[in-house]
This record gives C-alpha cells, sequence and structure tokens, in this order.
C-alpha cells in the first residue's frame, strides 16, 4: 500500500493597501471561507502558471488544496504534495494580489501533518495575541476581547480533518 506524502504549509495573508480608501478591509480580509479559499486557491494557480509554466502547474495542481482559510485572522493552511511543495511556496511567496486586493503572503510553517499545522496556527494566534497585549500594556491575565478571539479560532483550527 503506497501513502501521499504531503506537505503543509501555514500561510498568513497580510492585507496591504492604504487603509483610508474605501472597500480595503482592515480587520480580516477577503469574505467568507469558502468562496475566498477558492480565490486564494485561482491566485496562487495563476502564480504558478505565470512563473513556472504549464509544466508547474502539472506537477503542482493535482495535489494543491486550500484546506482551511479564516477570514477573522487570515490564515491560511495549504496541502500540497512532498515533491512539489518548493514550487507551491515559491509561487505562493510570488503572488501579490487575490481578487484585486493585495496581500503580502507570509509562510510561517511548514509541516509533514496536518496536525503539526494546527498546533503552529495556534501557537502564531497566541503569539499574535501577546503583541496586540504588548503594545496596549495590558497584563497576561487581564480579560478582553482576545480571549474570545483565541478560544473562537482554536476550536476552528481544531476542527480540520485529514
Amino acid at each position: 500500500m503506497v501513502r501521499f506524502k504531503n506537505r503543509w504549509l501555514l500561510v498568513e495573508l497580510i492585507p496591504c493597501g492604504d487603509p483610508q480608501s474605501p472597500g480595503t478591509p482592515t480587520i480580516g480580509g477577503l469574505s467568507d471561507g469558502e468562496s475566498s479559499s477558492r480565490q486564494i486557491w485561482a491566485a496562487l494557480k495563476q502564480s504558478v502558471i505565470t512563473n513556472f509554466g504549464d509544466t508547474g502547474w502539472g506537477a503542482v495542481g493535482t495535489s494543491l488544496t486550500i484546506k482551511y482559510y479564516s477570514p477573522r485572522t487570515n490564515m491560511c493552511i495549504i496541502r500540497v504534495a512532498r515533491d512539489q511543495h518548493r514550487i507551491a511556496w515559491a509561487a505562493l511567496t510570488l503572488f501579490s494580489a487575490v481578487d484585486g486586493q493585495r496581500y503580502l503572503p507570509h509562510v510561517i510553517h511548514v509541516s509533514g501533518t496536518i496536525k503539526q499545522a494546527q498546533l503552529a496556527a495556534i501557537r502564531h494566534n497566541r503569539e499574535v495575541v501577546a503583541r496586540y497585549r504588548a503594545q496596549a500594556r495590558t497584563p497576561a491575565a487581564y480579560q478582553d476581547s482576545f480571549d474570545e478571539f483565541l478560544a473562537t479560532s482554536e476550536k476552528e483550527i481544531e476542527a480540520l480533518q485529514d
């Protein structure tokens, strides 16, 4: 029996652009998880074709899947075959816009299992919240809306199945 080996890329899509312009999202990004994951997949496909041609898309296209996207955190988990993960990573680094909105992709973690990608996503969310609390100079035990945010995002991430 042969098992397909994958790599899981944990990516944060950081929105860029003028925050004063109308239509530019300030918190979150794309509309909902279902349609936005299709938009990210289409942008990634276009980046692979542009930078690596049809041969690159032929290698990556059969295994490329957006497994999770949260518009609340702009975090995305992408599954790709182990042998082609560097092509997908490079194409991800080279794409700049999803549906007209400019984004800066930041690959946070690459793992061999979805569980490790989930743990890295939860860890990253906690670090981001800790940075926000440090900027606001609030104690770590302070109860605020970030606690609800962490609990909600942790439940969403843990609900993923391979």
